[in-house]
């Protein structure tokens, strides 16, 4: 299973790389919070059960609660609001010490860092659920389980046909929502409205799927041999969701603009 090193490096790397998108809204704060979480965050349910079958012969109760809290969303439910309340104070001694001082002074608050500690505790599972159990993960098992390996799986016509529809949809949306030529004016909401595209189509994409694996009888392979439905379910909550929190949590940009305009402009050329 990935040790602490890809945890850290995966999630540090993923929250420099928003800094500098984002020109500084995502700030190291952001980036500390966010690495710890994806790196200890859930196992301390996995500590807490070595520590408990260490001092407490194996208690029953202790070892119950370490294994909830070694999940991507039992660890947020059980320990978000004591750890929110910690990072926050943690911020706010960081910046009032100035050890880690980013430049706008601001510590984060009980809410970012909320998203933080969710975002850390997904993409902690991101890499768990692909690199342990010599790759039989109850996860990756259901991944591999919404293909078709039984044999050389039949091409169906309705399935070309609605899969090749929704990927029409999708290519000639985002290029109507992107386009000044066929549009009458740019909004500034044209990345919402794509994403929005994307949810739609991904549902509809996940919706096709599942009807042909779990409603249809006998199955049918609803893409060929591809494990679609798996695979896009899996990416959106376990890698695109903990970046959407990552976004969510970024400083408000009227603090951004406000705070040291002219500094940050001279740093950036």
């Amino acid at each position: 299973m990935p040790g602490p090193g890809p945890h850290l490096m995966y999630a540090m790397s993923s929250g420099i790389a928003l800094t500098h998108l984002t020109r500084g809204r995502f700030t190291p704060h952001h980036t500390l919070t966010y690495a710890l979480n994806a790196f200890f965050g859930p196992d301390m349910g996995s500590f807490s059960e070595w520590l408990s079958s260490t001092f407490f012969d194996d208690n029953s109760i202790v070892s119950s609660l370490a294994d909830e809290i070694h999940h991507p969303f039992y660890y947020v439910v059980i320990l978000g609001f004591p750890l929110c309340i910690f990072y926050s104070w943690l911020s706010t001694e960081l910046v009032r010490t100035r050890i880690l001082d980013y430049g706008y002074g601001v510590p984060l608050s009980r809410l970012q860092t909320l998203f933080l500690i969710a975002a850390g505790s997904l993409s902690h599972f991101f890499l768990d659920h692909l690199f342990e159990e010599n790759g039989h993960t109850k996860m990756y098992d259901w991944i591999m389980s919404t293909g078709w390996w039984i044999n050389r799986a039949p091409v169906n016509p309705d399935a070309v046909i609605v899969v090749s529809f929704l990927c029409i949809c999708l290519i000639g949306g985002f290029i109507y929502i992107n386009s000044s030529k066929l549009r009458k004016s740019i909004t500034r909401n044209q990345t919402y409205e794509s994403m929005k595209l994307i949810l739609i189509i991904g549902s509809l994409y996940c919706l096709w799927c599942a009807s042909q694996i779990y409603w249809m009888s006998p199955r049918r392979p609803p893409v060929g041999e591809e494990a679609d439905l798996g695979v896009l379910v899996f990416m959106a909550t376990y890698f695109l969701l903990p970046h959407w929190l990552c976004i969510l949590s970024m400083n408000p940009e009227h603090l951004h603009t406000q705070r040291f305009p002219k500094q940050y402009a001279l740093s950036t050329l």
